[in-house]
């Protein structure tokens, strides 16, 4: 019976995307830029030579197709808004009033979104393959799919918690919009979103496999052209621990924080 609701809150939120076709549009000229971008800086990079950093201009661009497609499915920036903007205008009361669990109602709503947008990246990456004459570099193998398929997953519900503790910072600091920007801007680099993280330091990497934003989009992207295969084990245990951990934390914020809303806006 419980599964229904969340199955509902799913069904209207794939609904609502369809009566806001702006944001589909958007989207999909944001993925364009993008891509284009890519095309014209690695373009003129491989000009005069043929690899970088292990990448050849065909795994490169096939890299920042695949690593746009994950980055537009996130859309859990949207959960820390959300609640944000509920506390602070006083109507964060209706979530409190659900007969759903409200960490789970937001994960219903991502799942609806990603659901709504996913066969729409999807067909525009296909578009942008065609239109740029990418030759896509991508593993055939139905177990590595499986595999990446199971390391993006964790890597969305890691994201959807991370933005849905950080909303609910909101309920004791009150402004937390320069933050939540700055954090927008972090994660697209420290993911490999900006560009692959094989180009920076190996130092600087080595950190980064510590944290979970390494397995979030970078990890993923490039175990679909075939590359560091051997990572995908920690990847797997990385996430799976800093999930566990920011699962506890948001337990303790609601539990110490909640107290402190009144319903009244500022």
């Amino acid at each position: 019976m419980e599964l229904r609701k969340y199955l509902e809150i799913i069904k209207i939120f794939i609904k609502t995307q369809l009566a806001w076709r702006g944001d589909a549009v958007i989207q999909t000229l944001f993925t364009l830029t993008k891509i284009l971008f890519a095309c014209l800086l690695w373009g003129t990079i491989f000009k005069d030579r043929d690899e970088v950093a292990g990448f050849t201009i065909n795994s490169m661009l096939s890299y920042y197709i695949i690593s746009s497609f994950l980055r537009q499915l996130d859309m859990s920036s949207r959960v820390s808004g959300e609640i944000s903007q509920r506390i602070r205008n006083g109507t964060f009361s209706k979530y409190m009033v659900l007969p759903v669990n409200i960490q789970g109602y937001f994960i219903a709503m991502e799942m609806g979104i990603v659901l709504f947008y996913l066969f729409l990246d999807f067909m525009t990456s296909v578009l942008w393959i065609i239109v740029f004459r990418i030759r896509l570099v991508f593993v055939s193998d139905p177990a590595a799919l499986l595999e990446a398929a199971v390391l993006i997953l964790l890597g969305l519900f890691f994201m959807i918690q991370l933005n849905y503790y950080l909303g609910l910072l909101t309920l004791k600091y009150e402004e937390i919009g320069t933050f939540l920007m700055i954090k927008d801007n972090l994660v697209a680099f420290v993911t490999g979103s900006i560009i692959p993280l094989a180009l920076l330091p190996e130092g600087f990497v080595t950190v980064m496999k510590a944290f979970p934003f390494y397995y979030v989009t970078y990890l993923p992207s490039m175990l679909l052209i075939g590359r560091l295969k051997g990572e995908l084990g920690m990847g797997l245990l990385v996430l799976s621990c800093w999930c566990v951990i920011l699962q506890a934390v948001i337990h303790v914020t609601w539990h110490n924080y909640r107290i402190k809303y009144d319903g009244v806006g500022i």
